[in-house]
């Protein structure tokens, strides 16, 4: 490991970056340490200008380059029992500590670092930073950063999304929509309970059918589905309902997602959940004509599809394999796949590390990752 590496990785983890909060301070560190070498960095903010993406491009800005992708947000570290602080690294045994060493700003913070290196080797084509906000919660920030980088550079050659992958070229990922469910029932008495309705029980009866849904796919698994699980999963994560025992609940609102294999559609399931909300709705107005049940759409990235490319072909090349793996997880990769990008997911640090507490990476895939940018800063300085 580089020693402007572990300075770089030190500095992107000691900015609180958790995705409830603001990653200005953390997005204008990065633009003050490009313009220190004359590389200009673009601010795509969002609506309320709280938080930014920032893309940037490191030589000439020509047909060809590379676009090197990462997220800036980690997720929290609340209730997590952390044995140091999670936004100080702590190096041990090998290993860096610390919230985001993994997932995901070691590489980041690794290709940043090389800057001064990829400026005295003279690229005859652009390496492209492209640092979103939110992909977290949703991956909200990258489509209007992607919007700008469509219209903006000359058309790159390849983009690697460098989410914690062993090193691993990553082929296709799953898809994700995220959805709320709210359940408005009608309270009484629990011991009238032909008086109410009870947003909680149908609460229970729409979870029921959505886990149902999920066990179909299940039955239907294609054994040769690369994934792991082999099938479209949905899953309900957080409930609140009710207000006492004796009261029939008014409220009740969930939410759950759906992680779709790669050429599966979300919104087959949506639809099915919402006919089944038809045929309760009657039953429950009949009641209390104001009762509802409304469903929003919170997030929706899609998967990204194994459709080869040159994405795929450097990055095998560079890494020794003959074959791409694939991944449960959602990323930003299917976002930039659906505006023309090829695409391919590589960098360092083990998913299994992610989201932990005491997240780490070794510092033997830092190196790894290292000796990957350079080959592709060698590559384009041809």
């Amino acid at each position: 490991m580089k020693p402007q590496s572990l300075d770089m990785i030190t500095k992107l983890v000691g900015f609180d970056t958790v995705s409830r909060n603001s990653n200005l301070d953390l997005i204008h560190y990065i633009r003050d340490y490009l313009a220190g070498y004359g590389v200009q960095s673009h601010l795509v903010a969002n609506p309320e200008g709280t938080k930014a993406n920032l893309f940037a491009t490191v030589g000439p800005n020509v047909e060809g380059g590379i676009v090197l992708s990462g997220h800036t947000d980690v997720v929290p570290v609340d209730g997590q029992p952390w044995d140091t602080d999670p936004f100080t690294i702590a190096q041990k045994d090998g290993r860096l500590y610390g919230r985001g060493t993994c997932d995901m700003k070691a590489f980041s913070a690794i290709a940043l670092a090389m800057v001064p290196d990829m400026l005295e080797k003279g690229l005859k084509r652009p390496i492209h930073f492209a640092l979103s906000y939110d992909e977290e919660i949703g991956c909200f920030g990258a489509p209007s950063m992607i919007d700008r980088l469509v219209t903006d550079i000359a058309k790159p050659s390849a983009v690697i999304v460098g989410e914690p992958t062993s090193m691993r070229p990553i082929v296709a990922h799953k898809g994700i929509a995220a959805l709320r469910t709210t359940i408005i029932g009608h309270e009484a008495h629990s011991s009238q309970v032909q008086r109410g309705v009870s947003a909680v029980m149908i609460g229970a009866k729409l979870i029921s059918f959505i886990d149902d849904m999920m066990a179909e796919n299940k039955a239907a698994t294609d054994p040769n589905c690369r994934f792991e699980p082999p099938y479209t999963t949905l899953h309900v994560g957080v409930v609140h309902g009710g207000t006492a025992l004796n009261i029939i609940s008014r409220e009740c609102t969930f939410v759950w997602d759906i992680r779709t294999l790669p050429g599966d559609d979300w919104r087959q399931y949506l639809n099915r959940f919402q006919d089944y909300v038809n045929t309760l709705l009657p039953a429950m107005q009949a009641i209390a004509p104001a009762a509802s049940i409304t469903t929003e759409i919170m997030a929706d990235a899609p998967p990204l599809q194994d459709q080869g490319g040159v994405a795929q072909e450097l990055v095998f090349g560079l890494c020794g394999h003959s074959h791409g793996d694939v991944v449960p997880y959602a990323a930003e990769a299917g976002q930039f796949q659906e505006r023309g990008f090829s695409v391919v997911l590589c960098g360092p640090g083990s998913i299994d590390q992610a989201h932990q507490p005491n997240e780490y990476i070794d510092i033997s895939q830092i190196s790894a990752c290292e000796a990957f940018l350079e080959d592709i800063t060698d590559q384009l300085a041809r």
